[in-house]
């Protein structure tokens, strides 16, 4: 058996584990990299990458079909989608970016190995590679294992049963298509497909969508559903399958539903990757099915380390970056901790969601008089020349000394008003901060400003 060392061994090449490789070769760490399906992980290659673009594509399309007229006189009578050319975009994307990661690990000096690692103690490994099985020793392991999708055990996958995965590395579009859960996967995908031409219907069992969004948020993803002609189950659960396979069986409200779909997808949240690589032989303390780990990212084992979603929730790939970067500093000898002030959230539905920091609930929860400002995208002249004045800008802010605690907002492509937030929140800045900032115009970033302004009760524009 060949056998190597090196300074810091990392099993998973997601984000959270490419970052720290990478960062870690930028320090001058010996490193090995090792991945046993392909570089990016699941965020890359089956998650936040292939669905924005899927996304993308079907509002293209739904934008022009139908032979609707626009308000400023666009009518387009004749239009077709050739799936398998949206297809090959989506998946030439991937290409490019996971080349792009390989790129960037071996310009840090990453050894990048293909295989599947098992742990011996928390200082060797064996890698079963394709050609050969190999043992690294390390001064110090990095956990980077992410997560899978939940099953229910009720609807097992197989079959028309299928997982968010399975949904992306479909050839057609499914006729029609249940969804199981309406959080923001669900959704995210439902709403696509929905745009695609799929008969969507969503089943959810909390008594509304998005059950952990704030209802303000949520309810004009609701009404957009609506108009979708999306289908919605809320307080239903799923129980199971026909037994040719072509309905599921809901029961809601006391009664039970049939509902005809092609497809089944099942997306009622990921579950941590723990098993099938040796983590039971580390004497790890855990905090319920995750890894518990300190602000440092320390398990509770010296120089094993542990990043992403193994780590617990938020279960987000930029957390998962941002803990890499962390720990691959503290290996190197430099001072860092993992504690951000928010870690900011998006939900790419339709209209789009954003939240970083508290909310106002969460904000009196934990005992503080707050100033809220809230301004609609209605009055917003950016927002009116895209023909889409739904949502706002909302800002949570302590009443004492307007420190900024949180912002959430919902609108058409809000998703890149994020790093605006969340930066408020990190910096610690004031309404006065938010006011003071000239946003261009015109833009929708200028319900930042405006809802600052409203905050103080002298909004300009509302």
């Amino acid at each position: 058996m060949k056998e190597s060392a090196a300074d810091v061994v990392i099993i998973g090449g997601g984000p959270g584990g490419y970052v720290t490789a990478i960062r870690a070769g930028q320090l001058g760490l010996r490193t090995v990299l090792v991945e046993r399906a392909a570089l990016g992980g699941t965020c890359l290659n089956i998650g936040c990458i292939p669905s924005k673009a899927l996304i993308h594509a079907a509002e293209a399309f739904h934008g022009v079909s139908g032979g609707r007229e626009t308000p400023f006189g666009l009518n387009v009578q004749q239009v077709a989608l050739d799936f398998a050319r949206t297809v090959a975009w989506k998946d030439s994307i991937v290409d490019r970016l996971t080349k792009g990661v390989a790129g960037l690990l071996k310009k840090g000096g990453v050894s990048v190995v293909a295989g599947t690692a098992e742990i011996i103690d928390g200082k060797t490994i064996v890698v079963a590679a394709a050609d050969e099985t190999m043992r690294v020793r390390a001064r110090h392991l990095v956990l980077a294992t992410g997560s899978r999708p939940l099953a229910l055990e009720a609807v097992p996958f197989g079959g028309n049963v299928i997982s968010s995965t399975d949904l992306l590395s479909l050839k057609d579009i499914p006729g029609r298509l249940a969804v199981a859960g309406a959080g923001y996967i669900g959704l995210e995908l439902g709403i696509a497909f929905a745009k695609l031409g799929s008969r969507v219907t969503i089943i959810e069992a909390a008594d509304r969508i998005l059950p952990l969004w704030d209802a303000d948020l949520t309810r004009p993803v609701a009404r957009r559903l609506a108009q979708l002609k999306v289908e919605v189950l809320t307080g239903a659960r799923a129980k199971k399958l026909t037994s040719d396979g072509g309905s599921l069986l809901v029961e809601q409200h006391g009664e039970t539903r049939k509902i005809d779909a092609d497809k089944f997808l099942v997306a009622v949240g990921r579950e941590p990757c723990t098993s099938g690589f040796g983590l039971e032989r580390l004497d790890l303390t855990m905090d319920g099915k995750f890894v518990k780990i300190s602000d440092r990212c320390e398990t509770s084992m010296s120089n094993v380390w542990a990043v992403g979603d193994l780590t617990g929730e938020p279960m987000l790939a930029h957390r998962a970056m941002a803990q890499g970067a962390v720990v691959a500093e503290i290996i190197a000898g430099k001072r860092a901790a993992f504690s951000p002030m928010a870690i900011p959230a998006v939900c790419f539905t339709d209209p789009e969601i954003v939240s970083v920091g508290l909310t106002p609930e969460q904000a009196k929860a934990a005992g503080h008089d707050v100033k809220l400002g809230a301004f609609r995208f209605a009055a917003n002249g950016r927002a009116l020349t895209q023909i889409d004045d739904t949502g706002f800008v909302r800002i949570v802010a302590r009443a004492d000394n307007h420190l900024v605690l949180g912002a959430q907002a919902v609108g058409n492509g809000i998703s890149e008003l994020t790093s605006s937030l969340a930066l408020a929140v990190e910096m610690g800045a004031v309404l006065e901060d938010l006011i003071g900032t000239i946003q261009a115009h015109p833009t929708r970033g200028e319900a930042i400003q405006e809802a600052a302004l409203g905050a103080l009760g002298y909004a300009l524009h509302a």
